[in-house]
């Protein structure tokens, strides 16, 4: 029997909402053996300018990107869907190893299989630097965003 992960496609609205809130949970623990079993053993990703394929190269991208973002705060909120596809908007918060903070701005498209693996991401990502005085994401940083912290829209983001 073959991996899963619900909820399977095809996403309904509320469906849609309950896959972005588990990839976001998953990407806020900074475990990336846990967030690549989201995805299909294939997987194929663009991130940036960065081309990623496979479980194996999903945890080592993941290991290099959460080694460099410090104190990783992510929100995801859905756009789109249809069918197996879900389009998201995402923002995260981090800071450098020498302490300059970041807020980055994000979509990406997504496309699962039957079993609700993901094994297509594109992702195209924009970083902003701000000041610690301008975050707006704030929860402890070894779980998932809080249900009572505000999203993206109603963060004004």
């Amino acid at each position: 029997m073959s991996e899963q992960r619900p909820p399977l496609p095809p996403f309904t609205r509320e469906t849609a909402v309950q896959k972005i809130r588990a990839a976001e949970d998953g990407w806020n623990s900074r475990d990336p053996e846990r967030v690549s079993r989201a995805y299909t053993v294939d997987s194929h990703w663009r991130n940036r300018a960065e081309f990623v394929e496979g479980r194996e190269a999903i945890v080592a991208f993941l290991t290099r990107k959460w080694n460099k973002e410090l104190e990783y705060r992510l929100i995801k909120e859905l756009w789109a869907h249809d069918g197996n596809r879900i389009a998201v908007r995402f923002a995260y918060e981090y800071h450098d190893d020498s302490g300059n903070w970041y807020r980055a701005y994000g979509n990406e498209n997504w496309e699962f299989d039957e079993n609700g693996l993901m094994h297509t991401r594109h992702a195209s990502i924009n970083d902003m630097p701000i000041k610690e005085a301008d975050r707006k994401f704030f929860w402890d940083r070894s779980g998932p965003r809080p249900a009572d912290h505000p999203g993206l829209s109603k963060l004004g983001l």
